[in-house]
């Protein structure tokens, strides 16, 4: 018997599916009195760990190599720390017409993220991009978003949302960064551990967001916050998203061409500068907002979604473009200077 699969054009990511069911349990069963301490307990401890891996996977001698290649890395930063807060800034306008306060926090905590790692190698392979490059963009914005995105947030958010505080500053540091260094410390120790068992451990990190998940909307379904969002509001704020995608994948993809990026940097820097990241935001999400962070978080989970879509569909697309054209036209467009010299150094 074929098995089934889903179309290829609807590339929906089954951890999704994972994700909605734990937010479904946590509607119907959330944890409540000594339950929720304890599940609050292993949720802080899952989110430590989960960045300790994150350290222990990351090769300093890749980070060190693709320095080389700093214009795209800057680019990509750029996009993923600036253009997108700045976006996220001017949504303010839509509050409280298409969003509720809630909501456009959510969205702004959306775009004050780091980009993919996985996803966005994926995708650049895919269409035949600079995959080096789309690896080393993805860690550091990565490693800068544990310290940017908490900075950027105290900043733009402030004391709006309940649970944020400069507290939260320390929390980042103790809970996120000092794992994060302990297992690039640890790495030359349980490195090979670490390479030989990514798929259970992939399976850790998986389990380890469910967790946090469950914590952070069983928390919103207790105080009654989900009371304040109707499907109208749900809605507008998919209708936001989407314009926001479409413009950051716009803005990448012609903006690298502009900096003249030959075919497979411009494809590295759409993929990984258009991407906001799940695995980091949910963490930093249930450390800086609390009890908020059910509401927080669900403009990330459905942007995530999206992009994960939408991006399959463009990077099926670019895989049949004729590349030697391309390259030709690039050439032609800068007078003469060939583009993207040393690009494949990343």
């Amino acid at each position: 018997m074929k098995r089934l699969q889903w179309p290829s054009w609807m590339p929906i990511d089954p951890y999704i599916l994972l994700l909605l069911g734990t937010v479904g349990l946590a509607a119907l069963l959330p944890a409540r009195g000594t339950a929720a301490d304890v599940a609050s307990g292993a949720s802080t401890a899952a989110i430590a760990f989960l960045f300790f891996l994150y350290g222990a996977r990351l090769s300093t001698r890749e980070a060190l190599d693709g320095l080389k290649h700093w214009r795209l890395h800057v680019t990509v930063l750029a996009c993923t720390f600036v253009v997108f807060p700045l976006l996220g800034l001017a949504a303010r306008g839509l509050e409280p017409v298409f969003l509720n306060h809630s909501l456009y926090t959510g969205l702004l905590f959306l775009t004050l993220v780091p980009s993919t790692i996985q996803s966005s190698i994926a995708f650049t392979s895919m269409a035949r991009g600079n995959v080096p490059a789309a690896i080393c963009a993805g860690s550091f914005s990565s490693l800068a978003g544990i310290v940017i995105t908490p900075l950027l947030a105290a900043s733009l958010l402030g004391g709006s949302v309940g649970g944020f505080s400069a507290d939260a500053i320390w929390k980042i540091v103790f809970q996120l960064l000092v794992p994060f260094v302990a297992g690039q410390v640890a790495r030359r120790w349980i490195g090979p551990f670490i390479t030989r068992h990514k798929k259970i451990l992939g399976l850790v990190d998986r389990g380890s967001i469910l967790l946090v998940v469950y914590v952070a909307f069983s928390e919103g379904v207790v105080r009654g916050i989900w009371s304040q969002v109707s499907a109208l509001r749900l809605a507008g704020l998919l209708v936001v998203e989407a314009v926001l995608l479409a413009v950051m994948l716009t803005l990448t993809w012609y903006g690298a061409k502009a900096l003249r990026f030959d075919r497979a940097d411009r494809i590295a820097i759409q993929f990984a500068g258009s991407k906001k990241s799940l695995a980091s935001g949910l963490p930093m999400a249930s450390v800086l907002f609390g009890a908020e962070a059910s509401l927080a978080v669900l403009p990330l989970m459905l942007f995530h979604q999206m992009q994960l879509m939408v991006c399959a569909v463009i990077a099926k697309r670019r895989s049949h473009d004729p590349v030697e054209r391309a390259v030709t036209e690039q050439r032609d467009e800068a007078t003469g200077t060939e583009v993207g010299t040393g690009s494949r150094s990343a």
